[in-house]
C-alpha cells in the first residue's frame, strides 16, 4: 500500500502580497525537495506545476497540497528532518492557525493516484470522526492493516499548519 497524504494552509495574505514573496519565492523549491525526498511517489500538480490554483472548501485563502509516499516514516522524515522543517517552523508567518486539523493521510493501492474531492472527503472524515485508519495524522498514524504506529519522539504534533 501507498500513503496518500493531503494538507491545507490557511493563508494570512494573497500569495501575490508582498507579505507573502518569501514563502511563494520558495514554493518550487519546497516541491522539489519533497519529489527528491526518499520514499517521495507523486504529487498532486494543476498546469502551472504546483497545486496553488485549486480552490478547497470555496475559500481563496486555503492553499492544497497532495502527495503519495512509501510510508509514514518517509513522510515524517521529509516534513521535520529536511530543509522542510524550516518553512514549517516559520508558518505562522505566512499562515494563519488552522480552524480544524490541517492533513490527513490514508492509505491506496499501490501506484493509486488520490483525487482532490477524496482528499477532502478523507479531511472532512478526519474533522468528523478524529483519527482512524481511514483518515489519520502524523501523530496518530496507523499501518495499512489498521492498527496503531507508534508516536515518533521528536516529531512535532501534525495539525499546526502547513
Amino acid at each position: 500500500m501507498d500513503l496518500a497524504q493531503t494538507n491545507l494552509a490557511w493563508a494570512r495574505y494573497p500569495l501575490d502580497d508582498p507579505r507573502m514573496a518569501e514563502f511563494a519565492d520558495a514554493i518550487d523549491r519546497i516541491n522539489v525537495l519533497g519529489d527528491r525526498s526518499p520514499g517521495c511517489l507523486w504529487r498532486f500538480r494543476t498546469a502551472g506545476g504546483d497545486a496553488t490554483e485549486v480552490r478547497i472548501l470555496d475559500d481563496p485563502r486555503i492553499l492544497f497540497n497532495l502527495t503519495t509516499w512509501r510510508s509514514v516514516e518517509d513522510l515524517r522524515r521529509y516534513a521535520y528532518r529536511s530543509g522542510h522543517v524550516d518553512f514549517f517552523r516559520r508558518r505562522r508567518e505566512w499562515f494563519l492557525p488552522p480552524p480544524k486539523p490541517p492533513l490527513a493521510l490514508w492509505w491506496v493501492r499501490v501506484g493509486y493516484r488520490p483525487t482532490v474531492d477524496e482528499s477532502v472527503a478523507r479531511l472532512e472524515r478526519l474533522w468528523r470522526d478524529g483519527p482512524t485508519p481511514e483518515a489519520f495524522t502524523l501523530k496518530t498514524a496507523f499501518d495499512p492493516d489498521g492498527d496503531p504506529l507508534p508516536s515518533r519522539p521528536g516529531f512535532p504534533a501534525a495539525g499546526h499548519g502547513a
